[in-house]
């Protein structure tokens, strides 16, 4: 079971890491034309929206794959003189609290993009709705809980390094 979840949160992790690099690739071939058409006369209208956007999906849809890398930053400084399973309920424990805290971020944030889908908020000035990148930031903390979650698992079962 702990191997199909591994295969599962790894699968959507590298996923999603390829369309967070590809909102990455836009970002900058945006940036680009706008500053090549801004020097010929005429920006590019909805630049800064489309940032924002491409900037949003860019960092959620990183943050499993930057965890499965063990890329965040984790601070234990006293962790090394506890004995592995003291080491192993703490990885476990600070796992499924994030877990918890990322699927709760994931949660209010699909929320939030229900209400801006209700009320119908467009953009300023490309007139985009806002709830589809909404709802798209939720399902990147979603998929952070979840590998948070498979390493909570992981921690318990042992095959998680301390």
């Amino acid at each position: 079971m702990i191997t199909l979840l591994e295969t599962i949160s790894r699968k959507t992790s590298l996923a999603l890491a390829a369309l967070s690099g590809a909102c990455l690739t836009l970002m900058m071939l945006l940036a680009c034309a706008n500053m090549v058409l801004r020097g010929a006369g005429g920006p590019l209208q909805g630049t800064f929206e489309l940032m924002g956007y491409l900037g949003a999906l860019t960092a959620a849809f990183s943050l499993g794959y930057a965890q499965l890398e063990r890329s965040h930053i984790a601070v234990g400084l006293l962790m090394h003189y506890f004995p592995r399973p003291v080491r192993r309920a703490l990885d476990a424990l600070t796992s499924l609290a994030s877990a918890v805290f990322f699927w709760l971020g994931a949660v209010e944030t699909a929320k939030w993009a229900a209400f801006l889908r209700r009320t119908g908020e467009l953009s300023e000035t490309l007139g985009v709705p806002h709830y589809p990148f909404v709802y798209l930031t939720a399902f990147g903390c979603a998929a952070m809980a979840f590998v948070l979650a498979v390493d909570t698992v992981r921690s318990l079962a042992g095959r998680l390094d301390s």
